[in-house]
């Protein structure tokens, strides 16, 4: 046991020294390095409308975030992706865009927005927009310009004239075909003003764009080009799959799509099957567009790498498309949301070593591809609420310890969850739409919920008496104030700290190894920290049982580590040592634990 002893206080001594240079580097770390600046990046989901609000009208708004981008900067934040910020009718919070190139008035003026780009790059932060292509607002310009047959605007948007109604006693013909909308109910909604239906996938007021028009197509990669030049660097785009349709038959039909079995009610979207509507090969080919359009700004320009995210929840041979392939770029972050469809807070061990591995092992075999980790967003229930508030650190450590680009929805970082809301005070379409009844099934609301500032009055979010959404009863124990002030025993701590440690050690690339022992998540990296190559080991007890683990396993050479980041249910202490070959991990437990690669001879007194 002495000869132990003294080996763990010999690698101590040396540890410290290499973790001392790796803090000295971490305070002169720029987030903005070029070379390959948004492969290892954090991005944040900021949703505006629940984030800051600056006037006291109950909404977030731009003002309002650029007051809260020293809080980002504190955590080390490579750049912000905000949910639609552009004039809207509110319809679905933005989702409805009637202008492309204003700012929706609520949310503030071109000059608060041009005040938090600037602000935000001189962080070293970026700013990524929310692009809508797939529809516009029934208020948009272009949709009433088509309803009305301007020309040029004709077929800016899916029209048909509808099928012949043998019971026809008000001049109205059928819907063209079977498709149901997202927010439920048919997909198709008559024009009493042009007398032809009109596509809309999501609500009846998001009228579906025609991508087959190549004006369509040039218009929004015009809108691409405005914010690019006003200093975004990139777009997360909405929706993805649903851009192109079936292109109709010789006689300018629809065909139905087929029925799932999944449900009775023909309302329902999982009614069908959506093999008509989604997926298209050619939407593979408009997101390279896309991404040819950033290039070609990059270069013209001489500025960083302008970057794509894209929503799709689709079948994973179809999303590693959107990478692209080794003729055509596309997408740098087709989003992984498969740690929120495929894993809950029934989920084992190995049902995570899985879905890291479902990724990794589909990637393309390309350089310049990497992994990116999504843990929740405006649309999905809070980790919190899906796996349990004794889960938010270890999950926060999972994602932000594997290579690649992590996501996190404002919020996560402090453990918020998911609010009840009550049908009268729900504000969201698809729950509205949805009934009494139904709407907890289909509602979005409860995880965009205002902000939890501190333990003042809304939150600290707003100074109104009433907000969009009502605040969470519990934020006066969730909040970033508190954890400021409990600092060393708050997610927020264990948070910034993994955000640090991701930014500034230099792990090797492709060394990713992952394992389990019993119900224990093991992560390993290895890294160079302080000129020493090292292991870094993330632990995430998954299950409700104390657990010894043996890391020996995988390398028999590593006799001791150091606890380097704990979660704040930890039974152990920040910076102790621990044999690698009896490791107590704690139910639900949580740590990063670093090794020094020294040969034996260093170690022996």
């Amino acid at each position: 046991m002495r000869n132990k002893l003294s080996a763990v206080y010999s690698v101590l001594f040396v540890f410290w020294l290499g973790l001392g240079n790796f803090l000295a580097r971490s305070a002169q770390h720029d987030k903005r390095n070029d070379n390959g600046w948004w492969k290892s990046a954090v991005f944040y989901q900021i949703y505006p409308r629940s984030f800051m609000d600056s006037n006291g009208d109950g909404i977030g708004d731009l003002c309002g975030i650029t007051s809260r981008l020293g809080y980002l900067d504190l955590h080390n934040i490579t750049g912000f992706w905000l949910s639609p910020i552009f004039a809207s009718p509110m319809a679905d919070f933005g989702y409805d865009i009637s202008d492309y190139y204003k700012i929706q008035p609520e949310y503030g003026t071109m000059a608060d927005f041009d005040a938090m780009l600037k602000k935000a790059n001189d962080l070293n932060m970026e700013v990524i927009l929310d692009f809508v292509p797939n529809h516009t607002s029934d208020e948009h310009e272009w949709f009433k310009k088509s309803e009305l047959r301007v020309p040029g605007f004709e077929d800016f948007y899916i029209w048909h004239p509808g099928r012949p109604n043998p019971n026809d006693t008000n001049g109205q013909p059928l819907a063209p075909c079977n498709w149901v909308s997202f927010f439920r109910g048919s997909a198709w909604q008559w024009s009493k003003t042009r007398k032809e239906y009109y596509l809309h996938q999501f609500s009846v007021k998001q009228p579906d764009l025609n991508y087959r028009n190549p004006a369509v197509v040039e218009a929004m990669k015009d809108v691409m080009r405005f914010w690019l030049g006003r200093g975004v660097a990139g777009f997360r785009i909405d929706a993805v799959p649903t851009l192109f349709e079936v292109a109709p038959d010789a006689d300018g039909q629809y065909p139905d799509e087929p029925l799932s079995g999944n449900t009775n009610d023909p309302d329902d979207p999982g009614y069908l099957v959506h093999i008509y509507t989604q997926d298209r090969n050619e939407t593979l080919d408009m997101v390279y567009q896309w991404r040819a359009v950033l290039d070609e700004f990059q270069q013209q320009y001489g500025v960083r790498e302008r970057i794509i995210m894209a929503e799709t929840y689709s079948p994973i041979d179809i999303v590693m498309k959107y990478y692209g392939n080794e003729t055509v770029p596309g997408a740098q972050i087709p989003f992984n949301f498969h740690f929120i469809t495929d894993l809950s807070k029934d989920s084992t061990a190995q049902d995570f070593l899985n879905t890291i591995n479902y990724w990794i092992d589909h990637m393309p075999p390309m350089d310049s591809v990497v992994p990116n980790w999504v843990l929740g967003n405006h649309d999905q229930h809070r980790v919190a609420s899906r796996f349990g508030e004794d889960m938010i650190d270890s999950m926060n450590m999972i994602m932000l310890s594997l290579p690649g680009v992590a996501v996190t929805y404002n919020g996560e970082e402090i453990g918020m969850d998911d609010v009840w809301i009550s049908y009268n005070d729900t504000v969201d379409p698809a729950a509205c739409n949805a009934g009494p009844d139904r709407y907890q099934y289909t509602t979005r609301d409860p995880e965009r919920t205002p902000f939890q500032w501190d333990s003042s009055k809304n939150a600290g979010f707003s100074t109104a008496n009433h907000t969009w959404l009502p605040v969470s009863p519990n934020y006066t124990l969730v909040n970033v104030e508190k954890q400021l002030v409990e600092y060393e025993h708050s997610h927020l701590h264990v948070y910034r700290s993994l955000v640090r440690m991701k930014q500034i050690v230099s792990y090797i690339p492709h060394t990713l190894a992952t394992f389990v022992q019993e119900n224990v998540l093991i992560i390993l990296r290895q890294a160079n920290i302080g000129g020493t190559l090292s292991s870094v080991y993330t632990i995430a007890n998954i299950g409700n049982q104390q657990t010894t683990i043996n890391l020996t396993l995988y390398e028999p050479s590593l006799k001791v580590g150091l606890l380097a980041i704990l979660s704040v249910n930890s039974v152990h202490e920040k910076n102790e040592p621990v044999l690698m070959d009896s490791i107590v991990v704690g139910p639900k437990e949580s740590f990063v634990l670093v090794a020094y690669h020294i040969q034996p001879e260093v170690v022996q007194i």
